[in-house]
């Protein structure tokens, strides 16, 4: 039987000039990732689905994704076509993307949502996986950077709407991206929240928080971090 070919072409619409164009995904058979960080970031065999997400419209240049908006008001396209749209030079990402190419649609797509004031969940997310894509190639420097600036997103999240048993996969987030930065105080103070409450029924977070907890303590010992008798930061 011959190897499926693993990309397929699907149409989109664009949501700020309603161009109709078309860009790659991977096959869903071809998905399955061979392992995953404990921040969600996974690897694969052969095509990175990461690097399809952005849909880039050839035309006008609007890069969104999935869950950006079928429809930009009036005032969102004047902002994109002033702060974006009007130095945009005509280019297709339709077809297969290098890692170059996947990380200039993502940070054209958070460009993008930043012009338009999209929702903070949507920024946070392109932040983060611009970071996986630094991560990807060894570049150290700019994934912390771009860790930094998604985990500020992401409390930004977490602040505005509230708190409650569906905020458990985002506050094990915000502690995980904590730890990786070297806020251990904080990584410290975000399981910790996770573990101890009761109202969060998502135990597959608990669990997360609970092992990377360990893995926290670990590297507070290896760096020299006091730690207490509760595994805490003294002075936490």
């Amino acid at each position: 039987m011959p190897d499926l070919i693993p990309l397929y072409s699907i149409k989109v619409k664009c949501c700020n000039c309603e161009h109709e164009f078309s860009t790659s995904r991977v096959r869903p058979s071809l998905k399955k990732a061979i392992r995953r960080d404990a921040d969600f970031c996974a690897y694969y065999k052969n095509e990175n689905p990461d690097y399809y997400v952005v849909r880039v419209c050839p035309s006008c240049g609007f890069a969104s994704t999935e869950n950006s908006a079928d429809k930009l008001t009036e005032w969102q396209r004047k902002a994109f076509n002033e702060q974006v749209g009007k130095r945009w030079k005509s280019r297709d990402f339709g077809d297969k993307r290098s890692w170059e190419a996947a990380l200039e649609t993502y940070k054209l797509a958070l460009l993008c949502a930043q012009s338009i004031n999209d929702k903070d969940r949507i920024i946070a997310s392109l932040l983060h996986h611009i970071a996986w894509l630094y991560r990807y190639q060894g570049n150290t420097e700019q994934e912390q950077r771009f860790l930094r600036y998604s985990l500020d997103e992401y409390v930004k999240v977490y602040e505005r709407d509230g708190i409650g048993g569906n905020d458990a996969r985002l506050m094990y987030l915000i502690g995980e991206l904590n730890r990786r930065i070297g806020e251990f105080s904080m990584a410290v103070m975000w399981f910790s929240r996770l573990i101890n409450d009761q109202k969060i029924m998502d135990a597959a977070m608990i669990r997360a928080a609970r092992e990377q907890w360990v893995v926290l303590r670990e590297q507070m010992r290896g760096e020299a971090v006091d730690v207490d008798v509760d595994g805490l930061p003294s002075g936490s």
